[in-house]
């Protein structure tokens, strides 16, 4: 599962404690962010945005983007920030792509994210729904660009290879932490794997790639700095970098919460290595203005 689709929640336990002054956000507002909310409740449409309680989402729907999951609520994986449940997953339901199609188009979204569980009890992990998803944005709502925020399906590149097919405009897949913190943070993943997977999708001739770390979790300075050189080392265009929040008091506490300054100080680091687009601050998440990332 991405970033921070529920590391961004703010029903933390940090919420009942208190957070630094820069965590704090205000209530959503704007004619745009209204109508879209009341698009959302009429038709129980489902958005990552609004079940993970991101603080962005009225900046977001306002700027008429949003983020959607698919294949189901129930995750393979057991990664030590998400809160999405870990279990034997549903059947996967083949009538999804169009569902979503249909929200894009309801919600007139000029911009969408698409993203995921991992579903490594299905031979193809899922690419196949994946595809036919895009396909089927594609085919309501032709003026939508896209991003697909995809797992790393265990490296295959068979199952990788049917989302280059189907050209999103950006592809995203994150790191989420430092490599010496992979294990802890994402117990299955592998941090190689990841990157592996972002520069076989450069490789292929996809125009944009982008990746995502969080902060707070015990990593070093030194650390971040090696992570964001390995990622152009992997040819990335695009960074975002966030404040990782603890979701339930059953998942990883918060080691720091990271100041704002070093947010801008990791930024200017990503430019000087050569990133198209770098996004840094303690609220970004995955999905932080994903429409300016088309550059």
């Amino acid at each position: 599962m991405s970033t921070s689709a529920v590391a961004g929640s703010l029903s933390t336990v940090q919420d009942r404690q208190k957070k630094p002054r820069w965590l704090r956000v205000k209530l959503p507002t704007g004619s745009n962010y209204r109508n879209v909310r009341k698009l959302v409740d009429n038709y129980q449409l489902h958005t990552i945005c609004e079940s993970g309680s991101c603080p962005n989402m009225g900046e977001c729907w306002g700027a008429g983007t949003a983020t959607f999951m698919i294949l189901g609520n129930t995750c393979t994986r057991s990664c030590g920030f998400c809160a999405v449940n870990t279990g034997r997953p549903d059947d996967v339901d083949w009538d999804e792509p169009e569902r979503v199609a249909r929200s894009v188009k309801l919600m007139d979204v000029k911009h969408c994210v698409l993203t995921s569980v991992d579903r490594d009890d299905l031979r193809d992990g899922g690419s196949i729904l994946w595809a036919e998803t895009v396909k089927a944005v594609r085919r309501m709502s032709p003026g939508t660009t896209m991003e697909t925020l995809i797992p790393d399906f265990k490296g295959e590149k068979i199952n990788i290879d049917r989302i280059i097919a189907v050209t999103p405009e950006i592809v995203s897949h994150n790191m989420e932490t430092v490599r010496r913190l992979t294990r802890k943070v994402r117990i299955q993943a592998q941090y190689d794997r990841s990157l592996e997977v972002l520069d076989y999708l450069k490789n292929k001739g996809l125009p944009r790639t982008k990746s995502g770390i969080m902060l707070g979790l015990g990593e070093t300075e030194s650390e971040v700095i090696q992570t964001l050189e390995d990622l152009r080392s992997a040819n990335v265009d695009i960074v975002t970098l966030g404040q990782y929040l603890q979701p339930t008091k059953k998942h990883l506490a918060v080691h720091e919460f990271v100041k704002p300054e070093a947010f801008d100080y990791y930024k200017e680091v990503g430019k000087d290595l050569g990133f198209r687009y770098v996004e840094s601050g303690p609220l970004v998440r995955s999905s932080y203005h994903a429409e300016q990332h088309l550059f």
